[in-house]
């Protein structure tokens, strides 16, 4: 059996809903009135009387090891909640030139023509997610030169996080053929006939000068 330091309105409280009594019960096996029970309720840090706490003392000893166990297990402190994360990619716009980088993924039957993109980890910074994972699918290195913004992406659904980037060395390879059939540099003013205009978020159209 715990033993209870110093009695205060919130653990008081808890004995009363280990013991899965009414104010008035309560008050009744303690020998104070509801409206003390009341009180206790809204003052959680208020200590009591030693009167009252030699009182608490003998009600939780006489409670019965049922009572006890629930006690015990409304008196620990809560766990930290875990809020899900919704999931996030970070999007490389890849500059060559006149020209921008694309990925030809495969998916849902079908192949779609996209810009690199990687899932962000928990704690990971979205920028070097996307610098990492255009060098880890098409051997191309690049540095961010300028965060385009965000959006929740119109076919998969997740957070879309776009970068502006430069390129800066490397040749262009598949280097992953499990998730992609092929890589190429595009001329900019043809990136429509690879992903549909009204697909791309407006502030690469912007970037690349790409006619509605």
């Amino acid at each position: 059996m715990d033993v209870v330091g110093t009695w205060t309105g919130r653990t008081a409280c808890l004995l009363q809903e280990a013991m899965r009594m009414t104010n008035e019960a309560f008050g009744e096996r303690l020998g104070i009135s509801p409206r003390t029970i009341t009180r206790w309720h809204q003052a959680p840090e208020m200590v009591h009387r030693t009167e009252v706490q030699q009182i608490l003392d003998t009600a939780y000893e006489q409670a019965g090891e049922a009572v006890q166990r629930r006690f015990a297990l409304l008196m620990r402190p809560a766990e930290p909640r875990m809020e899900a994360q919704a999931l996030r990619v970070a999007i490389a716009v890849v500059l060559r030139g006149d020209e921008v980088l694309l990925v030809c993924r495969r998916g849902d039957g079908e192949l779609r023509w996209q810009f690199p993109a990687g899932m962000v980890k928990p704690g990971t910074d979205p920028a070097t997610t996307a610098v990492q994972e255009t060098h880890g699918e098409t051997g191309v290195h690049c540095a961010v030169r300028e965060y385009l913004g965000e959006r929740i992406h119109p076919v998969t659904g997740v957070i879309a996080e776009y970068h502006l980037c430069d390129y800066l060395a490397g040749d262009t390879s598949n280097r992953d053929p499990v998730e992609n059939v092929d890589v190429a540099w595009v001329p900019r003013a043809t990136v429509t006939r690879f992903i549909p205009h009204s697909q791309i978020y407006p502030p690469i159209l912007n970037v690349l000068e790409v006619a509605a």
